[in-house]
């Protein structure tokens, strides 16, 4: 069975572009997204701000990930909820990514409207409307697998009870995994005898199958310091450890899971869980396929960190904006905020100048700082380098899990540091 609907996916280069999609200029509205590729436009004809991918950047990412978790025999699960965009969740699990994690049963929903096969829920699914209709997407393709989390035996109470209320004797279990959590941080079962407990209860249950272990290593430490590091391994070694506690209640015939690896740490659970020869180890890092200018420069295993192990991350996201206004001497202001690019993490990096006049050679953005970002205008502190109105901006990007959410179309672009990059997709998100 194909891992998504491929026909669907190839199906958004049909979709309309409209009003909505501010990336693009009136001109291109009322067009397919196939119609306008085919001119294959310039970003000099895009308006600002704008964030952009970088073909060669995305497709080396996902590249160098899928030959990591080979050489370190893990499979991969990327986290969607990332980029939110099915064609992008295409290109990873083309490259072999085992399954697909997600955030809730929205994304899920995402997922099944483009056929993907094989979901992790990195959450509690408590609702029962929401437990009825994953039942009906069960039992509507057999060939459907989702798994979802429980940190307590409440929360498979509510799971029994919604789903013995709605679905008979003979439909399938929905696969559950009990989440292990650590003190102070955030899901998950606190200790050995509460994480039992629940699956225990899962195994007891007539609608449940218990299917591994989860957890989420950054919840317990946001430091690569070597305190950090090491309260990282005691983690994984306890959720190896509930695994092995665990054995007697695996139905015959499952293959166990025990998951864990966002963008920070997957490193470590190679190094802790990938010896596991009675389980699937799966890491589900999502930030990797466009890296960042930021956070995950700094801290991932593929990244500046001294912890890499393989070839680099490249930065596949960029903000472009331009300036309006030199209101005082060192100050320009530019017509990009925070609705445009995230600050949570870091200020946008200033990388390069596209001069106003098209045909100028790009310049490095030497000397330059963004200090400041309202809803939407930025503050550019510059020195000897100056800029004058009209030039736009290339930055680079802080957290690509804030920065996918504010674009509903984005541009990607073949080469990002070209004078003038010429448009090669428009990748659709679903937030």
């Amino acid at each position: 069975m194909p891992a998504y609907d491929a026909a669907a996916v190839a199906a958004l280069a049909d979709e309309r572009v409209s009003r909505r999609d501010r990336v693009l200029p009136p001109a291109f509205w009322g067009r397919t997204i196939a119609e306008v590729l085919a001119d294959r436009p310039r970003l000099s004809q895009l308006p600002t701000p704008l964030m952009t991918l970088s073909a060669p950047g995305v497709r080396h990412n996902i590249e160098t990930l899928a030959g990591w978790c080979a050489h370190h025999g893990v499979e991969h699960a990327p986290h969607g909820k990332t980029t939110m965009a099915p064609a992008l969740w295409a290109q990873q699990l083309d490259a072999g990514a085992w399954a697909l994690t997600l955030a809730n049963v929205y994304h899920l929903a995402v997922a099944r409207q483009f056929g993907v096969q094989r979901v992790l829920i990195a959450n509690s699914v408590v609702s029962p409307l929401q437990l009825r209709w994953v039942a009906d997407e069960l039992a509507r393709d057999p060939e459907f697998e989702v798994s979802v989390w429980a940190d307590s035996v409440r929360t498979v109470e509510i799971m029994e009870a919604a789903r013995s209320a709605y679905v008979g004797p003979d439909a399938r279990p929905l696969d559950v995994m009990v989440e292990l959590g650590a003190p102070g941080g955030r899901t998950g079962a606190r200790d050995f005898e509460t994480a039992e407990a629940v699956a225990t209860a899962v195994a007891e249950a007539s609608t449940l199958r218990l299917v591994g272990v989860a957890g989420y290593e950054g919840a317990v430490s946001d430091s690569v310091d070597e305190p950090g590091l090491a309260a990282v391994r005691a983690f994984l070694r306890d959720m190896a450890e509930l695994h092995s506690r665990l054995g007697k209640l695996y139905d015959e015939g499952v293959v166990p899971i025990v998951t864990a690896g966002g963008s920070e740490f997957f490193e470590l659970v190679a190094e802790v869980l990938g010896p596991l020869t009675d389980a699937r180890v799966v890491v589900r890092s999502g930030a990797y396929i466009s890296h960042d200018d930021g956070l995950y420069r700094r801290v991932s295993p593929l990244g500046e960190s001294p912890r890499t192990d393989g070839e680099q991350l490249v930065a596949a996201m960029h903000g472009w904006m331009r300036i309006t206004s030199q209101p005082e001497p060192g100050l320009a202001i530019f017509d990009a905020g925070r609705r445009d690019f995230p600050v949570d993490q870091d200020m946008p990096e200033p990388q390069l100048v596209r001069p106003r006049s098209t045909g100028e050679p790009v310049l490095p953005a030497t000397g330059m700082t963004v200090t400041k970002l309202n809803d939407q205008h930025g503050y550019l502190r510059f020195g000897d380098e100056p800029v004058v109105i009209g030039d736009e901006l290339r930055v680079g990007l802080s957290h690509p899990c804030t920065a996918f959410d504010k674009w509903g179309l984005i541009p990607v672009v073949d080469d990002p540091d070209a004078a003038d990059p010429v448009v090669v997709d428009l990748i659709r998100t679903y937030f």
